[in-house]
């Protein structure tokens, strides 16, 4: 007889929802001190204190539309779903400190499955100080839907918002700009030779940092230290999950500015710019308009010129302009002006 070497497999059905919350919360530590109560209560509790403001964000995955699971390891989803919720609180200049996740499940996953996506969310909490303090469980008939709210705290004075921008302002955004897209763009491909011929391995050689920024984004946590440790509050801040370009138009809308980007400043990693061109794309719309990079946008008053280009992984892109000059990208070597146009993700735009 063949043994069956197959991991183990056990029915969430096996457990019950109680069941199952219980064996998620006996690997969950609290470490904050204003977490005074976790899971296994009707709320968490939580409690700031010396006068700190509490900064609240909210998101939602959901399978066949933000992850497919033929390519993302459920690990891989539970720490991209952490991170890139509390990179909206970075976005705020402010800390997350504790988080709700709320999941639905159908049941082709086992418990296993659900350790593992756990797994992924409690090395992101370990990864960015952050508690899982409670949230929910329910059934899907459809598949996997993930929901977090993220909790934050910061001084009042030191909170950044999206209206703050000023004309003459210096705009800058850390990392680079279009990897994640490359990294779907590629993903994307294999699936489709894997469905076509199971029997071809994928072709992953050399990409393996895009890879990682599509599944594994990091949110930018070190930044916002940074620029406390130079003692630079950006005037107005935003997150890049939807692509540069709308989020750009966020910052102008609210700020109500204009800006001008510089095409010849964007910054893109080598290996994204040579797989742009294989796909036959534009290297500069995959960075306007790509999205899930998960890096932070932010203006910064002149005076701190010197101090911003003393930071690692900050570039200057671009300035600040009065409103009525609208927002255009300054096109490399011609320096012509285009309008900025918000092409990114749009959960709700009619496909």
């Amino acid at each position: 007889m063949i043994e069956d070497k197959s991991p183990a497999r056990t029915e969430i059905s096996s457990l019950g929802e109680f069941g199952l919350i219980k064996h998620i919360s006996q690997h969950v530590l609290l470490k904050n001190e204003s977490s005074v109560c976790g899971i296994g209560d009707d709320a968490a509790v939580i409690e700031y204190k010396n006068g700190k403001q509490v900064v609240v964000s909210t998101d939602m995955l959901i399978e066949g539309v933000h992850f497919d699971l033929t390519y993302c390891p459920l690990k891989h989803l539970g720490y991209k779903a952490v991170s890139v919720n509390v990179s909206d609180i970075y976005a705020m200049n402010a800390f997350p400190k504790q988080i709700l996740v709320s999941v639905a499940l159908s049941n082709r996953f086992s418990l296993e499955a659900i350790e593992e996506l756990y797994a992924g969310m409690l090395l992101a909490c370990d990864r960015f100080d952050v508690d899982l303090v409670g949230g929910d469980t329910s059934s899907s008939r459809t598949g996997m839907v993930i929901n977090i709210t993220v909790m934050g705290e910061a001084d009042k004075n030191e909170i950044v918002y999206r209206s703050g921008a000023k004309p003459g302002n210096l705009l800058c955004v850390s990392g680079d700009l279009g990897a994640a897209y490359l990294g779907l763009q590629i993903l994307e491909r294999e699936k489709k030779i894997f469905l076509e011929n199971p029997n071809i391995q994928p072709d992953m050689e050399g990409n393996d940092y895009l890879l990682e920024r599509q599944l594994k984004p990091e949110a930018r946590k070190d930044i916002i230290k940074h620029l406390q440790e130079a003692g630079i509050k950006p005037t107005s801040m935003i997150d890049v999950s939807d692509g540069l370009a709308s989020e750009v138009l966020h910052l102008c809308t609210e700020s109500n500015v204009g800006c001008r980007v510089y095409e010849n400043k964007l910054p893109i990693d080598m290996v994204a710019e040579q797989r742009a061109k294989e796909f036959s794309l534009n290297p500069t719309m995959c960075m306007l308009s790509g999205g899930e990079d998960y890096e932070l946008l932010f203006t910064v008053d002149i005076k701190d010129h010197d101090k911003i280009k003393k930071i690692k992984d900050v570039t200057i892109i671009g300035h600040m302009t009065e409103k009525a000059e609208g927002s255009n990208l300054v096109l490399t070597g011609t320096e012509m002006l285009t309008p900025i146009t918000a092409q990114g993700w749009d959960a709700l735009r009619k496909k």
